[in-house]
């Protein structure tokens, strides 16, 4: 045995360097070393927003000014409040929906060429049809209460988790899939420990796009037909040229996606912490 290998301190193996587990000062100032540009920017935007409001460049009833459009939000707490608990809700409800028939039609996919031949074609075809354009057949049918909402916030977030989850199931190494076979193992062994894990990845990218997809599809049934709600609210605003009013209303429909966005982000870092994309670089060195 080398020399190297016997001073190595136990527990650690001769030739890598394993990082230390940041405490939370670091985890903080990385966090903010990440942050800070994104939030320059949003700040450089509303910068321009005021200068182009307090020099009049536009008029109010178009653009109004950001104190505008916080005094209204201010002032209409409540009703905001509880029309963006009703778009929330018609968000959310899609969206879970949406990810358990996404992946469980990829499933399917996956483990039958005839279904994935035949369903795939008509998957794409749906993608293309534009949703705003079917929305009001699904307010004739289903009527003017939450039904419509959650089937179209479903339709526009169904295509990028079906997807994903496709991509990720077919990216297993196949020499992987050989080895359980020759171990032994039995399908539904091979799905869960070798499948699954490595599908989870582009799953998550493909939540993360379906997520603020869902959003929009919510608003969007919204606009067919609705008497609360935040797309209620920005038809109203609009109706009544109340542009401060429209702009709290999108201001809070774009805070929703970014807030669901980031739990999702959250739920991926806590779940797959031993993916790549989750590890520094620098983690293991090798000498």
């Amino acid at each position: 045995m080398s020399q190297s290998a016997l001073s190595a301190p136990p527990g650690r193996t001769a030739g890598v360097a394993v990082r230390e587990r940041p405490g939370l000062r670091q985890r903080t100032r990385e966090a903010a070393e990440k942050s800070w540009r994104p939030v320059a920017l949003l700040l450089a935007c509303f910068a321009a927003w005021w200068v182009i409001a307090a020099a009049e460049l536009v008029e109010p009833y178009l653009v109004p000014s950001p104190g505008a459009t916080l005094d209204v939000m201010l002032d209409k707490t409540d009703y905001l409040w509880q029309h963006s608990w009703v778009t929330t809700y018609e968000t959310l409800l899609g969206f879970v929906i949406a990810v358990a028939v996404g992946v469980l039609a990829a499933v399917v996919m996956v483990y039958s060429a005839t279904v994935e031949k035949t369903l795939y074609p008509i998957l794409l075809f749906a993608q293309v049809v534009p949703k705003i354009a079917i929305a009001p057949l699904f307010v004739v049918w289903l009527g003017f209460g939450i039904a419509p909402k959650i089937l179209i916030a479903v339709l526009i977030a169904f295509f990028p988790v079906v997807i994903s989850m496709v991509t990720g199931l077919k990216a297993v190494d196949p020499e992987m899939l050989q080895l359980s076979s020759t171990m032994g193992a039995s399908p539904w062994q091979t799905f869960v420990k070798i499948r699954l894990p490595a599908s989870l990845p582009h799953l998550f990218s493909g939540l993360k796009v379906a997520v603020t997809l869902a959003v929009t599809g919510a608003v969007v049934g919204e606009f067919v037909g609705a008497n609360e709600g935040l797309g209620y609210v920005i038809l109203q605003a609009n109706g009544n040229l109340d542009t401060p009013m429209l702009f709290a209303g999108l201001l809070v429909m774009s805070l929703i996606g970014v807030v669901l966005f980031v739990l999702v982000e959250i739920a991926e870092h806590l779940l797959l912490p031993w993916h790549a994309s989750r590890r520094d670089a620098s983690a293991t060195t090798a000498y």
